[in-house]
C-alpha cells in the first residue's frame, strides 16, 4: 500500500470517529432537552391539579364550619343551662328539683 492510501484511510477513520462522537453529543443534548421540557410540563400538570382541588377544599372547609358552628352553639347552650342551674342550686341548696336540674343541665 502506498503512503497516500494509508494516510487517506487514517484521515477517513479519524473523520468517522469524529462524526460518531459529534452524533453522540447531539443525541445526548436532544435527550437532555426532552427531559427538561418534560420536567417543566410535569410541574405545570401538578399546578393544574392543585388548582383544580381548591374548590373541593373550600367546600370541605365550609361544611366543617357548619359542623363547628352547631357544636359551638350546643356547647354554649349547655354551659348557659348549667350556669343557670348552678345559680338556682346556690340560691336554694335544699331544693331537690334544683339539684336534679343541675345534674341534667349538661345533657
Amino acid at each position: 500500500m502506498s503512503p497516500a492510501i494509508v494516510t487517506l484511510l487514517v484521515l477517513l477513520g479519524v473523520g468517522l470517529l469524529l462524526a460518531l462522537w459529534l452524533m453522540g453529543i447531539y443525541n445526548r443534548l436532544v435527550v437532555a432537552r426532552n427531559r427538561f421540557e418534560n420536567a417543566f410540563a410535569q410541574i405545570d400538570v401538578q399546578h393544574k391539579r392543585r388548582y383544580d382541588l381548591i374548590p373541593n377544599l373550600v367546600e370541605a372547609v365550609k361544611g366543617y364550619m357548619g359542623h363547628e358552628r352547631q357544636t359551638l352553639d350546643a356547647v354554649i347552650k349547655a354551659r348557659n343551662s348549667a350556669m343557670a342551674a348552678e345559680q338556682k342550686v346556690a340560691a336554694k341548696p335544699s331544693d331537690p328539683a334544683a339539684m336534679r336540674q343541675c345534674g341534667n343541665a349538661g345533657a
